[in-house]
């Protein structure tokens, strides 16, 4: 069997997706079951110590073998000295920090240094703790490693040896590295907004990680938090990577074995043009190149694990996303444009902060502009007035490279989120970061589904429900209940409530999304602290049948869950999950698409009524899912669980039970404080509800009580109650009043007692009018019916068993103390048969089990009570007393025992004192007291004993009779107390009358120690009289007053309660009352054997026992619990509306409000100043325009000539000084009207190598254009496949033979845009320049022709009808995907020299079905030929393509047969599928363009 993992007391379940434990060998390392707590305390310290160490060894030698540095092996002198004027290498180290070897290197002897060649890689020297001097107690990590170590190392690094959970974003902090200003108000809206997204997603922050600039921004922000927030909120990651050359006081990170806690001082005066670490970061990754100084070495490291971990997959409650990364930027130079223009290419949402100076204000002042507005005079005139120092410096091909960067970041408008102080009232940076993050994922090429469940599991992972609220539950897109059930098991096992609540808002139906194996997942994602999960596991490893060797069984094990339930909702009911037959476990485990479950076929529904049909189980989803939260203590969810549920009242005294069983068990104190709050307030939940009812309807509210709940195991709510001791239920005047209805049978309540006891003793007065009955049946008949009824209810079958109780002690006193002779006499028989049937009806209380909860649950129950405990010793002392009073021998014995029992049976009189409400409670206050007596006796038997040896010893010498040592230690200590002196003890009354000299006489003392004549005794008097008075002062004064204090505060503590006490315990009598025979003992026993033919002969059930427990028919019972679902609403509006009318809520409302209020204000003049702002700033612009404007002209005209349209001043937009709003919607999809030029084919990077394309702006594109400085460089790619390809290489000779505009052999060079420029051999690319000569990765220059098929058929439903969307037919369209490729498209693409078909067509298609698509192509409808916006194409190769559109309009088509049949059989290594036609079809651009074009060419829905 598999050992079980230990609980850990107080831990919490960790948020997100992540919260499984870190590492999977934890999960699988599992301790002994036993769950001793004084084991777990004794060795929890030594066992963690000795752990952490393990750890920490395990952690260093990790990371020695596989974290590198990198350190110079040639030391070559310098030109330049350093700054203390040393020589140093060309490294930037000096001499005394280079290895021995690098001084005499023979291997490189005369050669010039080269870093790649003269810098090796050696185990790392720097890693593991790091102290900031002067900043208290934080301490972080670090490490030293190569800048050529892999991602997956370092990401290894983090999350396994840096124990950081896997985050559920990646916020990327990017700026100025030097100090700059920002506005006090932005500087706060940036560090609150920050911090607050970081804490409430769990994301990592990265940076730079030094004391400069943004890295010192984020650090104060980091700081702040930590100050303001509490210890239990957690640390904000914050890594930071930096260069470990440019880091000041680095020589104290260094360790020859590594591994230790570093002291770092963070110096700025003396740091020079070095920088210093950042003391508010948390972790830092220091990346080596082997030189010194330099900055920027981390820049590509950064970029790579920032995107591998983006890569990265967080999966949580079956719910898998990308961790998702979002750039942040602040103020910055030219390599922060680089960074986001790399960010903004590999698809990485960036947040702009306008206000923070140089980039990111450039960037933010011509985001809102049209691309062919913003021009290269435009960027220009930005850069003087953001770069005023450094403006000199820009050369005009930096200025060009800046014009095309930003045209290319401005052009991905759907990744840019200018951040705005006031637009919008929006003023935290969080909502920015996140709606950046969501405007991103929503230009992803998704269907709308697969779109929004995106965009939905993010904000999951986030916990940012008003995030959800405002960006993503809105009219924009409706939300399928089927559609949120994945994302809801994700948010019920992360433990985020108020997603919980805003899923059932939205929709979702608890009936249909909780199915078996839902449940089952939430089972095997239980809190691994929760105590639940320990007791669940027992339970497994217990099950000789559950494959212990796997730790994760996948399968269903509902009925060990329902076993555990039992265990805690007691024996009494039944369990709430079937164990299945092996064939239906094997159906169950199905999995069931979309977490639906098909009802017909594997709904647990027809698997839950057993074969044999004694069982039955109710599946209750509401029920289900309370149940899951409550185990794990989870307040908030239980809340909005039990707010759906149906059985409210039944559920909540559950929950109780549960919790309070629980706490039993639990060994952590908060834990344990929270279970019994939460207990306390789901019973005061089930009050408050019953009151409703109580209150609506008496009669209804009590068939609530006792109505059988097949939800929650067939008990009652009475039931529950009872076994989980909800005094204050009880107590409650309603379940009183019905246990006054039960008490009194079928007599009115209204009765008096006088009455009853009279119709007792003369029951002829029955006939009369003297009883009333509540059936007015009873009340109109004369007769045996009205004496069965009087005679069958409680109240009169109790008083009738006092008065036959009573008569039995009269009858056993007489014989014990007048006629008890040595042959028994008529009245002593009388007692033995007496006794015999009080025997038999306790015989009949133990076995007698209505409710079927077995023998072992009925002992249980039966010797629980105390009163059942005192009339088995009274019975058995009685028969063993019998024994010896039969006995000659042992006749006085057993009389003895006799009296001794009599004392028992009169003790017994207090039960039935219970039931008054005066004495009742009173004997509770006695019994409470026996307790305090009871432990008060341990207190004063060590002062007895204390003073009865010592004052012995001191007195007596050699007392040797064991009765007088008891009498003189025990007996008259005992007695001194209540002021019986003991004799002798002063000497003063010494007498030999009274005493024995040697001890020999029995019934006299020994004499104390005394002189050789006995006249006087010889003992220390003194002595003995100090004893005393220090022993009557602790005993009688110390302990007697203790004593009467502790049943003082008993009695005031348990006189608060003692109402509700006296009213819980009245259930326990007026029930055995209510069950037992009418007939008193001695004729009990006459009913005793009418109950064994009815029951055992005549198998007749019992119906007196169905008055507590009644099963209803199904339409009373769904009309009952209706209405309880009614009033419970009722009850949640009453308790919102006080919670509201409370006095500390109506001061939060009014701060609330009054904060909103000064927001509004601040928010109002803040738009208004932007306002004016923006206006000025336009106005001096467009003066500044005009002025320009006016004098060109004058100077054209002065000059007589006309002017060139290059010196024609740009005007600027209006846009600014209407008061627009500056940013474009996200979902905005035209394309700009001076975009229109090749776009993709000027992408700076070449796909698929290092090439690095000249910048060319839009308006330099036209070859027309002069553009001066145009140098692009020359590339041609060799290509694998084989088959007709140009030359490669730049030589011009090759080339010669080409003819353009013309059919080249089997090449057609012919352009569909008619005849293009050759310039210098080569052709020009008709649409203009785009920063590459050469044919690139194209086979030919010039144009490449590919042929593009658009196969498609309409979409159709089950019935075989056409679907349609706003009106319009739905397409579906043939795509496909290759192994290589990330993206979707056509079946198209370049086409060998004679072949019709495209290569990839062929691919998908089998042979015998080439020859027949041909034909199809021929048929069909050309709707596209041309140009092709391709990131491949050249200054001097471009590809042009022909789209063909091959419909089938029938989908009964023989040729559309065909194709799916020789689909079927196509590479599995290709995927092929019909994908609906829509404009988010995640397709390439240029092919979702051609797509359009057959959308719009047959009307259909695009």
């Amino acid at each position: 069997m598999e050992p079980l993992a230990p609980r850990r007391a107080g831990s919490k379940q960790e948020e997100g997706f992540g919260g499984q434990p870190r590492r999977v060998a934890e999960l699988v390392m599992l301790p002994d079951l036993r769950r001793s707590s004084s084991g777990v305390s004794k060795n929890k310290k030594s066992q963690y110590l000795l752990s952490n160490c393990e750890e920490q060894d395990n952690s260093s030698s990790w990371i020695l073998e596989n974290i590198k540095k990198k350190e110079c092996v040639y030391f070559v002198k310098s030109s330049t000295l350093s700054d203390a004027g040393k020589v140093v290498c060309e490294c930037g180290y000096p001499c005394e920090q280079h290895l021995a070897e690098a001084m005499n290197p023979y291997a490189f002897q005369g050669e010039e240094w080269d870093p790649k060649k003269h810098v090796k890689e050696m185990p790392t020297d720097a890693f593991g703790d790091i102290a900031f001097r002067d900043v208290g107690q934080k301490v972080g990590k670090y490490v030293r490693l190569s800048q050529d170590t892999p991602s997956h190392i370092i990401y290894h690094l983090i999350t396994q040896h840096w124990d950081l959970d896997i985050p559920n974003l990646l916020i990327s902090v990017t700026g100025g590295a030097k100090d700059f200003n920002m506005k006090p108000r932005l500087k706060s809206i940036f560090r609150r907004g920050l911090v607050k997204v970081a804490h409430t997603t769990g994301a990592w922050i990265i940076t730079g990680g030094t004391h400069t600039g943004v890295m010192k921004q984020v650090g104060e922000a980091v700081r702040d938090f930590s100050l303001s927030s509490s210890c239990n909120e957690g640390e904000l990651v914050t890594i930071g990577i930096a260069t470990w050359g440019a880091v000041h006081n680095r020589r104290s990170l260094i360790h020859p074995t590594g591994g230790f806690c570093a002291e770092y001082v963070v110096d700025e005066e003396g740091q020079g043009h070095l920088t210093c670490l950042d003391s508010n970061h948390s972790h830092f990754i220091l990346v080596d190149d082997g030189t010194h100084g330099c900055y920027g070495v981390e820049i590509a490291l950064r970029t790579k694990l920032e995107k591998f971990i983006s890569e990265q997959t967080k999966e949580r409650g079956g719910v898998a996303i990308k961790i998702p990364i979002v750039c942040v930027v602040l103020e910055g130079g030219p390599g922060t444009l680089q960074t986001i223009y790399n960010a903004i290419t590999n698809g990485t949402p960036c947040v702009i902060v306008e206000g923070s100076g140089r980039v990111a204000d450039v960037i933010a002042q011509v985001a809102s502009l049209p691309i062919s507005e913003i021009t290269i005079s435009l960027i220009q005139q930005k850069l003087s007035m953001f770069f005023q120092e450094m403006f000199e410096t820009f050369t005009e091909s930096r200025i060009v490279e800046w014009t095309k960067k930003i045209q290319d970041i401005v052009r991905k408008r759907q990744l840019l989120t200018i951040f705005r102080e006031g637009k919008d009232g929006q003023q935290d940076v969080d909502v920015a970061i996140l709606q950046a993050l969501l405007k991103a994922s929503r230009s992803h090429d998704h269907f709308g589904h697969e779109n929004w469940d995106h965009q939905l599991k993010l904000a999951v992972a986030w916990n940012r429900v008003d995030i959800a609220r405002s960006e993503i539950f809105t009219d924009e897109w409706q939300w399928k209940p089927s559609e949120l059930h994945t994302i809801m098991t994700a948010a019920l096992i992360s433990n985020k409530p108020e997603f919980v609540k805003l899923f059932l808002e939205n929709g979702l139906q608890l009936k249909e999304f909780v199915t078996w194996d839902t449940l089952s997942s939430l089972y095997r994602n239980l809190d691994p602290s929760c105590l639940f999960q320990y007791k669940l596991q027992k339970v497994l490893a217990e099950d000789p049948e559950h494959p212990t060797a796997v730790p994760a069984d996948p399968r269903v094990h509902m009925h060990f869950v329902a076993q555990v339930l039992r265990e805690l909702l007691g024996d009494f009911t039944q369990p709430l999950y079937p164990r299945f037959r092996p064939y239906d476990q094997v159906r169950l485990t199905l999995r069931v698409p979309h977490g639906k479950p098909n009802v017909r076929a594997v709904s647990p529904q027809s698997l839950y009524k057993d074969s044999s049909g004694d069982a039955a189980f109710k599946r209750d989803p509401a029920r289900d899912l309370l149940i899951w939260a409550i185990v794990q203590n989870r307040r908030k969810l239980a809340e909005i669980i039990w707010d759906q549920s149906q059985e409210c009242i039944a559920a909540a005294l559950a929950c109780t039970k549960i919790l309070k069983e629980l706490s039993k068990e639990e060994e952590d104190t908060d834990s344990l404080e929270e279970m019994l709050a939460l207990a306390d307030e789901y019973e005061h939940r089930a009050i408050g509800v019953f009151t409703e009812c109580y209150r609506k309807d008496e009669e209804r509210a009590q068939k609530l009580l006792v109505r059988v709940s097949q939800a929650w195991g067939t008990t009652t709510c009475l039931q529950l109650a009872l076994e989980a001791k909800d005094m204050k239920f009880m107590s409650h005047g309603g379940v009183q009043a019905f246990l006054t209805k039960v008490w009194w049978g079928q007599l009115c309540v209204d009765n008096g007692l006088w009455r009853v006891i009279l119709c007792m003793l003369a029951f002829p007065l029955l006939c009369t009018h003297l009883i009333s009955f509540r059936e007015k049946r009873l009340q109109a008949v004369r007769g045996l019916l009205r004496v069965r009824a009087f005679f069958s209810a409680p109240v009169v079958i109790f008083h009738v068993n006092i008065l036959s109780y009573f008569l039995f002690l009269c009858l056993f006193s007489y014989v014990l103390m007048v006629d008890f002779q040595p042959t028994p006499s008529h009245c002593e028989y009388v007692i033995y048969f007496w006794l015999f049937s009080l025997t038999c009806e306790e015989l009949r209380q133990l076995f007698y089990d209505p409710d079927g909860c077995g023998l072992r649950k009925r002992a249980f129950l039966y010797f629980s009570d105390f009163w059942n405990k005192l009339d088995i010793i009274a019975i058995l002392l009685f028969i063993v007393g019998l024994t010896c009073r039969l006995i000659p021998a042992l006749l006085y014995t057993g009389r003895v025992l006799l009296s001794l029992d009599f004392i028992m049976f009169c003790l017994r009189l207090m039960h039935i004192f219970t039931v008054s409400k005066t004495l009742g409670p009173k004997i509770i206050i006695v019994k409470r007291m026996m307790k305090d007596v009871f432990f008060f006796i341990f207190l004063l038997a060590v002062w007895v004993v204390s003073f009865g040896v010592a004052k012995q010893a001191i007195l007596i010498h050699n007392e040797s009779r064991v009765d007088w040592i008891f009498r003189g230690v025990i007996y008259q200590s005992y007695l001194t107390i209540f002021g019986q002196m003991p004799a002798y003890i002063d000497g003063v009354n010494f007498s030999l009358d009274d005493c024995s000299p040697n001890g020999t006489e029995p019934y006299k003392p020994k004499c104390p120690e005394s002189d050789t004549n006995l006249q006087a005794p010889a003992f220390p008097e003194w002595l003995t009289v100090i004893l005393l008075c220090l022993y009557l002062l602790f005993t009688n004064i110390l302990l007697l007053n203790l004593l009467i204090a502790m049943f003082n505060y008993t009695f005031q503590q348990v006189q608060e309660h003692t109402d509700q006490i006296w009213k819980f315990q009245r259930h326990d009598l007026i029930e055995e009352y209510h069950n037992r025979p009418p007939a008193p003992p001695p004729f009990i026993v006459l009913s005793h054997l009418h109950l064994v033919v009815k029951r055992v002969i005549l198998k007749i059930p019992a119906k007196r026992h169905q008055q507590l427990k009644n099963k209803l028919e199904e339409s009373e019972e769904a009309a009952l619990l209706f209405w309880e679902t009614y009033l419970k609403e009722n009850y949640l509006q009453n308790q919102q509306y006080q919670q509201q009318q409370r006095p500390e809520q109506k001061i939060q409302d009014i701060s609330n409000k009054v904060d909103a209020m000064v927001d509004l204000l601040e928010m109002e003049h803040v738009k208004r100043s932007g306002s004016v702002e923006q206006r000025l700033a336009s106005l001096e612009e467009q003066v500044t325009q005009t002025a320009r404007a006016l004098h060109w002209i004058v100077k054209t005209l002065k000059d007589g000539g006309f002017g060139l349209e290059a010196d024609v001043p740009t005007l600027a937009s209006q846009k600014a000084s209407e008061g627009q709003d500056p940013e474009l919607h996200s979902r905005q999809e035209e394309e700009d009207p001076g975009d229109a030029h090749h776009v993709n084919a000027r992408h700076l990077l070449y796909p698929s190598s290092l090439i690095t394309r000249f910048p060319v702006p839009n308006e330099k594109v036209p070859w027309e254009t002069e553009f001066l400085i145009y140098n692009p460089p020359f590339y041609t790619a060799e290509r694998k496949d084989k088959g007709v390809v140009d030359p490669v290489g730049s030589a011009l000779a090759p080339l010669s033979g080409i003819r353009y505009n013309a059919v080249d052999g089997p090449v057609d060079r012919r352009s569909s845009h008619g005849p293009y420029a050759v310039r210098d051999g080569l052709p020009l690319n008709p649409m203009g320049r785009t920063g590459l000569r050469g044919r690139g990765a194209l086979r030919y220059f010039g144009p490449n022709h590919s042929l593009q098929p658009v196969v498609t058929r309409w979409r159709r439903n089950q019935d075989g009808a056409i679907c349609r969307k706003s009106i319009k037919k739905m397409l579906e369209v043939l795509v496909m995907k290759l192994p290589i490729s990330e993206h979707w498209a056509l079946p198209g693409g370049s086409q060998e020299p004679g072949e019709m078909l495209p290569r990839k067509l062929k691919q998908v298609l089998q042979k015998e079905f080439w020859s027949s698509f041909q034909s199809l192509l021929t048929q069909g409808v050309e709707v596209y030929k041309g140009y092709v916006d391709d990131p491949r194409n050249t200054d001097n190769a471009w590809i042009e393509t022909v789209a063909v559109s091959v419909h089938f309009a029938d989908q009964n088509d023989v040729e559309l047969t065909r194709l799916d049949s020789h689909l079927k059989h196509r590479d599995p290594k290709i995927s092929v599928r019909w994908q609906v036609v829509d404009k988010r079809i995640p397709l390439y651009a240029n092919h979702k363009t051609i797509l359009q074009k057959v959308a719009t060419l047959f009307g259909a829905y695009y």
